[in-house]
């Protein structure tokens, strides 16, 4: 465990503002005094939200129906577009943000809290704008019909992952039926969904903070596939119409495959003779040590991920290898810059008319935009988790741990321990997969280093 911790430092260090200009709050605080109401009203559907307990900056709310001929996906995003004029000065901050950061000790928004956890999100019960996606599926999973208009709606309740795992509540009575069925079309297309623990920082029961390694539940799954359900259909109607931002992802390296499928046999993990690497994939159990090592290698296949914009002729490679598919990031206005963009291209596209000019201009910039973002956030991420680890073995260097190593690299190896959620160098080349007894050489919080050694048999 460790005691309290700057982590308002980790954010400067990494660029990260703390603060909103008082323009930028001024405007905020016209905007979110007469919130703008499309004409459509959807207040009869029973949409809910799921999210981390909590959460006040609510992006989406879901409804799920059986039709005739298989599902209905109801999907209500946040409508940030109508809060946010083009040029102004909440959107310039954003721009500047790129997303919102979070840390454990609270997050630093996007947008202003007076919009992010007040007039714009879908908090339950409020009368609110926002894009809704309608999305037919047939009783495979398919999609055959997709509807997006602007509407008025108002999300029943607030749900968390676990309350829904713990007893699926009416309205979203269909989610394991309809997330399985995503999942399996998924895995149809050669889609690569790891599933790999991360490492997230917790408060301690000392009053300080802690690593823990946490999975994916089956509801943030299924929730997820929702999601790349709807990411989906907004790449496509980009694709359809010409113009938008996709977020893109290479097919794997056959060089990266094949290095994949030797480590699959040291490892001993399955590789059946014309799968793909999502099929292997599927079958693993992350708690296993020798699974967990494969997940980490394959990590390798999802690398390059980027955003592409385009404005005519569509990118060369559109699709997302991860997702087997062309998607969007659509879903996260509240969090994400790039997803109000690609709303408003395709709530324009949907109506049958041109992206405004000045939406249109604003596309080749998301691109670098969200890769210094996404920089700025993986930085704090990967601070604040060196930050705890640090703290929590200070004072420990020389103990010995058992840990499991994850890869290796020349002289050094990755190790995980195996009773605390500490991932960390070791030094000298070990097998991935193998169980080892590792010694503390290095645990500085001011430099956040921890590393370790083979402990001597």
């Amino acid at each position: 465990m460790s005691g309290p911790l700057d982590f308002a430092a980790v954010r400067a260090e990494a660029g990260v503002p703390e603060t909103f200009p008082a323009d930028v709050l001024a405007e905020a605080d016209r905007v979110a005094a007469a919130p703008p109401l499309p004409g459509h009203d959807a207040t009869d559907l029973p949409l809910m939200t799921i999210d981390p307990p909590g959460a006040r900056d609510l992006d989406q709310a879901v409804h799920l129906a059986r039709t005739a001929g298989g599902y209905r996906v109801s999907y209500a995003i946040a409508d940030v577009g109508a809060f946010v004029p083009l040029a102004g000065a909440v959107d310039a901050e954003a721009r500047r943000r790129g997303q919102t950061v979070y840390s454990p000790d609270g997050r630093t928004p996007l947008h202003p809290p007076q919009l992010s956890e007040g007039a714009a999100s879908l908090l339950p019960g409020q009368l609110r704008p926002a894009a809704l996606w309608t999305i037919d599926l047939d009783g495979d999973g398919e999609v055959t019909a997709v509807d997006l208009r602007r509407a008025r709606v108002r999300s029943r309740a607030q749900l968390d992952y676990a309350s829904v795992g713990a007893q699926v509540p009416t309205g979203l009575a269909l989610l394991p039926e309809i997330g399985r069925l995503l999942q399996a079309r998924a895995h149809d297309r050669g889609a690569i969904e790891l599933g790999t623990p991360s490492q997230e920082v917790e408060p301690g029961p000392d009053g300080g903070w802690t690593v823990v390694l946490r999975g994916q539940s089956d509801v943030e799954g299924w929730n997820a596939q929702i999601s790349l359900l709807t990411g989906r259909c907004a790449a496509r109607l980009m694709l359809d119409g010409g113009v938008g931002v996709l977020r893109t992802l290479p097919p794997a390296d056959p060089g990266a495959v094949a290095t994949l499928r030797q480590l699959a046999a040291g490892l001993d993990v399955d590789w059946p003779a014309g799968a793909g690497p999502g099929e292997v994939v599927a079958t693993l159990d992350p708690a296993r040590p020798r699974h967990a090592a494969f997940l980490d290698a394959a990590a390798s296949l999802l690398r390059g991920a980027a955003y592409t914009a385009f404005d005519g002729p569509p990118p060369t490679e559109p699709g997302h290898g991860g997702v087997g598919a062309p998607y969007a990031h659509v879903t996260a206005p509240l969090r994400r810059l790039v997803d109000r963009f690609g709303t408003e291209v395709c709530l324009a596209l949907a109506a049958g008319e041109e992206p405004a000019a000045g939406l249109r201009a604003a596309l080749p910039e998301l691109p670098g935009l969200m890769a210094a973002s996404d920089r700025r956030t993986h930085a704090v991420e990967r601070a604040v988790v060196d930050l705890v680890e640090a703290t929590v073995l200070a004072g420990r260097v020389g103990e010995v741990f058992d840990a499991v190593v994850l890869d290796a690299d020349g002289k050094r190896s990755t190790v995980v321990l195996a009773d605390l959620a500490v991932q960390a160098r070791c030094d000298g080349r070990l097998t991935p997969g193998e169980r080892v007894r590792v010694r503390l050489t290095t645990a500085d919080p001011a430099t956040r280093t921890v590393r370790f050694a083979p402990a001597a048999s």
